[in-house]
């Protein structure tokens, strides 16, 4: 059985969500080690949501409140956030509506700003998390595969793929009414990992020239030279972060990087600067931006990198993620019910393909069951001299027509979620134990022999 717990932007404070990011210990692992019911787990955390995708032994009693249990102890041996302060803020999602759930995220339904970009990368790297981990799991891997195929499919059919915007863009036209012109802004750019190489480009696409790039763990350098910009090192920071029109933070660290004390200290500086080349009798030059024109700092990262107090220091507007939120445009694209079809069908298919992969185990036990027998009579006839192999022939095609229907049968009522009235079955006629094999080998045989199954061949 899969299950989802949930805490997103429409069920969780940004406070909260801003905690549940800050982790140096996998989550996944803490899951997947709780119960031994517990087959596998996936954990997708991004800036709007925290998400544990988890795969349970169906036959446990149970088995849905102890994956939430699993999930919420690991998010706070993870974490911090006990129990306690999680619940009221996430939704458990099970059953066929995960498959749902997942695709629509994947494809940027769920996002704040529907159809953003970078959930689809992220979903996809949450996989790859989890198999370095090891606690993926057969349905994992086919639910995290098929929600990617999900998202393909709706960025290719509708105008959200076209149209969806990212935060990044979004905070960029929330403070476009304030810009005169972009060129003439001075720019700071706080961070040089992927999330900040597509801020570069989004400020290049409005316009911005003069941008300066600062990296907290030192890679400033790097980054400047690959896409020709400015770098400066931590003796410039302060000076830069006062004297820019604009900053941008965008990094993965989990503390602040920019506050009011750093800007003031900056000011400092400048003025201390411009006192020293300041000719003596002449009137003293005005600290830049300490009065005239706003300046704005936005904040996209999680944790956040900027301390909320920098609006103390007069002239200072800050732009976070929590406001981008309270400003995103959800109604504004008209493809949402086109995309949201979509991803209902596509969550239609996975059901169906998974109802009748676990059938898979029961037909290939039958398969068994019947060539076990055949082999027997096989070798009666050979004891008494089928020299030319003609009724070995026989036999083999006879058995193949006999398992035709019996095969057919199992897709048609795994399809009417009647997969246990087949198995019931086999154990009344033949004494077929499906449910008494072992599960490992269960699982190998249903992925060996799945593709036989669904294309019904006998």
């Amino acid at each position: 059985m899969l299950l989802c717990i949930s805490a997103s932007h429409k069920t969780a404070a940004f406070d909260l969500l801003e905690r549940l990011s800050v982790h140096t210990t996998d989550i996944a692992p803490l899951i997947a080690e709780h119960d031994s019911c517990v087959r596998g787990a996936v954990v997708l955390a991004t800036c709007n949501r925290f998400e544990a995708y988890v795969d349970m032994d169906e036959p446990v009693t149970a088995a849905g409140p102890v994956g939430v249990e699993a999930v919420l102890l690991a998010a706070e041996a993870a974490t911090g956030v006990a129990a306690s302060e999680f619940e009221g803020s996430y939704r458990v999602v099970t059953g066929p509506d995960v498959a749902e759930h997942l695709f629509a995220v994947a494809s940027g339904l769920e996002s704040v700003v529907v159809g953003e970009g970078e959930i689809a990368g992220q979903v996809r790297r949450a996989l790859t998390d989890a198999r370095r981990q090891g606690t993926t799991s057969g349905e994992l891997e086919r639910l995290f595969q098929r929600a990617s195929e999900a998202q393909r499919g709706v960025k290719n059919a509708t105008a959200i793929g076209r149209a969806g915007r990212s935060l990044v863009r979004l905070s960029l036209e929330l403070a476009d009414s304030r810009v005169a012109d972009w060129a003439d802004l001075d720019v700071l750019l706080v961070g040089t990992g992927a999330y900040a190489a597509a801020t570069l480009a989004a400020l290049r696409d409005h316009g911005a020239e003069r941008i300066t790039v600062f990296s907290p763990s030192g890679r400033a350098q790097v980054f400047a030279a690959k896409h020709g910009i400015a770098s400066i090192d931590d003796g410039g920071y302060a000076r830069a972060a006062a004297s820019a029109d604009l900053v941008i933070t965008c990094t993965s660290v989990d503390h602040h990087v920019l506050d009011a004390a750093l800007l003031q200290r900056g000011r400092s500086e400048l003025s201390g600067e411009l006192r020293r080349i300041t000719p003596a009798g002449a009137a003293e030059c005005p600290v830049p931006h300490a009065a005239g024109a706003r300046r704005l700092v936005i904040d996209l990262g999680l944790p956040r990198n900027v301390d909320p107090d920098v609006v103390t220091v007069p002239g200072v507007d800050l732009l976070d993620l929590e406001t981008v939120r309270l400003h995103a445009p959800l109604e504004e694209l008209q493809a949402t019910a086109e995309a949201r079809e979509i991803v209902r069908d596509a969550a239609q298919k996975f059901a169906l393909a998974g109802r009748r992969q676990s059938l898979a185990p029961a037909v290939v036990a039958l398969r068994e069951h019947a060539f076990a027998v055949l082999e027997d009579e096989i070798a009666r006839v050979r004891a008494r001299g089928d020299e030319d192999g003609r009724t070995e022939q026989a036999m083999r095609h006879l058995v193949g027509r006999l398992l035709h229907v019996p095969t057919s049968r199992a897709q048609d009522l795994a399809a009417r979620g009647r997969a246990d009235d087949y198995v019931a079955a086999l154990g009344t006629l033949f004494g077929i134990d499906v449910g008494a094999q072992d599960s490992t080998a269960r699982d190998a045989a249903a992925l060996r022999d799945s593709a036989a199954v669904v294309d019904g061949v006998a």
